[in-house]
């Protein structure tokens, strides 16, 4: 996996995805998100694959962007393409799906751990704290 920084989109798998989240038709989105999100939250205690933790940072990012106090996606990676008003329903799953990321069994937390990681947690708990509060 290529990272050049901290972001939700600022890596190889994340623009990949925001390509995937592109060519979905637009009713079709949504569910490109949860399906991120149920990957990861399906996974229960076994070892969670960096791709998939990345997916469901990438959407929770989207999610959170149309939440009060969210930040937009304004990378160069993102979705070239606006998203319709995502259902609030999201966001539980993505509160989960982050929790579930953040957990020791996590191959992305392992990676991050090595160089940057209190400064990427961090955003990764901001991003939870705005579905959450929403």
């Amino acid at each position: 996996m290529g990272t050049w920084d901290i972001g939700p989109f600022d890596n190889d798998t994340a623009a990949d995805f925001s390509y995937r989240v592109d060519e979905a038709p637009a009713e079709k989105k949504a569910e490109v998100l949860r399906t991120a999100f149920r990957e990861v939250i399906e996974t229960g205690d076994d070892y969670l694959d960096s791709d998939l933790a990345v997916e469901a940072i990438a959407s929770a990012a989207l999610v959170a962007a149309q939440c009060p106090g969210g930040e937009p996606v304004t990378t160069a990676y993102g979705p070239k393409q606006s998203l319709p008003e995502l259902p609030a329903e999201l966001r539980p799953p993505a509160v989960a799906a982050l929790d579930r990321v953040l957990t020791p069994e996590s191959e992305l937390l392992e990676l991050w751990e090595e160089s940057d990681g209190e400064e990427w947690k961090a955003g990764v708990r901001k991003l939870r704290a705005v579905l959450a509060g929403a």
